[in-house]
């Protein structure tokens, strides 16, 4: 352990479990809350504890003799609105009243609390004072046979617990998985509870998969379900079980179908992506993505009604229940089957949630757990510079299960977009994408000149968003430059783009997620104001602002034009409709890296979505949904099926339901 620095479970237990001695809480909460101690408290330096919030919060504090003169805050892991913007207030706060017994910040009360937690660790070393610490039921990993990122299983008793509560389903995770769980349990008959480990949930995600449904129908999109599945294997290079994505395909337009429903009870229209279809593209695209138009709807005051509100509100009147700010702390499992759960409320005190028909575990996977990244994906970490997750996917659900014996998936990886726009000095990283420093280059995964370091040219842009990004490993500072000129919204429109990146509607008049006005408008200005995008009027103009060589970049782009104009790319191949000039000023350009949205290896699951064990069988009672679960991607994520993972999540989130019922 570093110098200066206590551990969460060595020293802060005592405080977050409420069950210290008076003594020792005055110590931890640091007492005073004038705004200066008597001369002498503290030994002059600087000290950082570490405590849970959503992700593992730090927090770092520099004292002279008699105050806290410094208060430095890393939520980087933590919500995005909502823990990290309530960061400054809780800093100022702490130098304020010179003290952890701060408010927490309204609608960041996880957060606020790992603060204070923290914050209080370092008053205490500060300040010299010994501390007792009860015993403590996390337990500590003391066997170098568990990776430190898997920690020892937690020791909760019954005896431990304030509460029990009984159910039949228990869901763990409201976000799309656990939502589209919870509706198909209650459905099915059984009395359902999701507990929520976030003030509110994740959401329901747009562009959702699906092969057959009634809106492919309409349009006439036939998609071979055996080719979908060859190409999904081809991506993975053979490590997927295809018995689960054959039934995505078997399934998927009923999961669709019954959620279009829910949102024409509401007045949403459910639209599918239909596309151009060019028999010249190298990379084989699948019009999977169906979205619903929110754009159109009105909840009543004037705002727009989205995914969670529509399948919260139908939940609840199946008499689905919900608990939030309750986080999963370990699976209960007798007799070899998973009854149950210990969980923690927002009080710090422990549940115990009795499951008779099941355990469905959707917490997001582990994107925003960088112990997790750092030890299982490290190359992936090095090519992306921030982290676009979703609140809470600090792979809890994932070690519940390794802890009750599931099998985690034996290669690791993350989805990944080539849409952030770095400053040109700056480097992919963990350090970069705790920095928050970056821009959202939207456009970044069209068909554009794309160059490295050099000012050379590496790869055929037309390939799939990852493609690049894992080329990437093999040019200087991990990234490449995006080029373009002032008639890019000209050339967009034939690059005939697909999912999220298209920036004008589909054939059927659905629209795209972010139109190409928008990016003009909006997205651009604040790109090239904030230094992430680069506007210039000549080539070498361009090339000094990102800091490439002007004599290669412009020898690069002269060559990209004489390809543009043959219409014929004779050095990487790409496709005649994505061959675009680059000769009309402005000329705009981007030091580009990755995206992360989440990650994709899990705990791996049999054809009724239950956990399989280390040997290779079932785990009763276990459903596993989601990025939690395994054996359906691997490498890389297939993004020419829109909503590929979207998709799998609503689909087997059903089945997961309906089996755990019983039905």
């Amino acid at each position: 352990m570093e110098k200066g620095k206590v551990s969460r479970r060595s020293f802060l237990k005592a405080f977050a479990a409420g069950a210290a001695s008076v003594a020792t809480a005055g110590v931890l909460a640091g007492c005073s809350t004038s705004s200066k101690a008597p001369a002498g408290t503290y030994k002059p330096g600087t000290y950082s504890a570490t405590a849970d919030g959503m992700s593992t919060v730090k927090v770092t504090m520099t004292f002279d003799a008699e105050k806290i003169t410094d208060v430095q805050l890393d939520v980087s892991g933590e919500t995005k609105d909502i823990g990290q913007k309530a960061a400054d207030t809780l800093k100022q706060a702490l130098l304020t009243k010179q003290s952890s017994e701060i408010d927490a910040v309204s609608g960041a009360s996880v957060t606020s609390k790992a603060v204070q937690k923290a914050a209080a660790a370092c008053i205490a070393q500060a300040k010299g004072e010994s501390v007792i610490i009860p015993e403590e039921k996390g337990a500590q990993n003391t066997d170098p046979s568990i990776p430190a990122w898997l920690g020892a299983e937690p020791s909760i008793a019954d005896s431990d617990c304030a509460k029990t509560i009984d159910t039949e389903v228990l869901v763990v995770g409201a976000g799309t998985g656990g939502m589209f769980a919870g509706c198909s349990a209650a459905e099915n008959g059984a009395k359902t509870l999701v507990i929520e480990k976030n003030p509110t949930g994740g959401g329901i995600r747009d562009d959702l998969s699906a092969i057959d449904s009634r809106y492919q129908k309409e349009w006439g999109t036939k998609i071979n379900k055996f080719d979908y599945i060859t190409e999904m294997t081809k991506t993975a290079a053979g490590r997927i079980d295809q018995r689960l994505v054959r039934l995505w395909a078997d399934h998927s337009a009923e999961a669709i179908n019954w959620y279009g429903d829910r949102c024409a009870e509401r007045g949403v229209k459910l639209w599918h992506e239909a596309g151009e279809d060019y028999k010249d593209d190298r990379y084989k695209y699948f019009p999977t993505g169906h979205t619903p138009r929110w754009a159109d709807s009105d909840k009543g005051d004037g705002k727009k009604l989205d995914g969670n509100i529509v399948l919260g509100d139908y939940a609840k009147s199946k008499g689905v229940e919900f608990m939030y700010e309750t986080k999963l702390e370990k699976l209960i499992k007798e007799n070899g089957k998973v009854v149950g759960v210990y969980a923690k409320g927002a009080d710090d005190k422990y549940i115990r949630i009795n499951a008779s028909k099941g355990v469905i575990v959707c917490t997001g996977g582990y994107s925003l757990n960088y112990d997790m990244l750092q030890a299982l994906q490290p190359e992936n970490l090095a090519i992306v510079g921030f982290n676009n997750s979703i609140p809470g996917a600090t792979g809890d659900g994932i070690r519940a299960c390794i802890w009750a014996g599931g099998k985690f998936d034996e290669t690791h990886s993350m989805m990944m977009f080539d849409r952030c726009a770095i400053k040109p000095d700056a480097v992919p990283g963990l350090e970069q994408v705790k920095s928050g420093k970056f821009g959202m280059l939207w456009m970044g995964s069209q068909p554009w000149l794309k160059v490295n370091k050099d000012g050379e040219r590496f790869f055929n842009e037309s390939g799939t968003y990852e493609g690049i990004l894992h080329s990437n490993q093999f040019q200087k500072d991990h990234a490449h430059y995006t080029i373009f000129d002032a008639e890019w919204e000209t050339y967009i429109k034939k690059f005939a783009s697909h999912g999220c990146s298209r920036m004008y509607p589909y054939e059927n008049g659905a629209d795209p997620n972010i139109p190409a006005a928008v990016i003009r408008d909006k997205h651009m200005p604040d790109l090239i104001k904030n230094g992430y995008l680069i506007k210039a009027d000549t080539i070498e103009e361009l090339a000094k602002g990102l800091g490439l060589p002007a004599d290669k970049l412009k020898a690069t782009i002269d060559r990209h034009n004489e390809l543009y104009e043959k219409g014929v790319d004779e050095d990487f191949g790409k496709e005649a409709h994505r061959l675009s000039g680059i000769r009309t000023a402005p000329f705009y350009g981007a030091k580009t890296c990755g995206r992360i949205l989440c990650t994709m290896d899990g705990i791996q699951i049999n054809t009724d979505m239950k956990a399989i064990d280390t040997d290779g069988n079932v785990i009763e009672g276990l459903f596993v949904v989601g990025n939690d679960s395994g054996g359906y991607f691997s490498y890389t994520y297939p993004n020419l099926s829109t909503g590929a993972a979207c998709g799998r999540t609503v689909t087997f989130g059903r089945r997961a339901g309906r089996i755990a019922a019983g039905k």
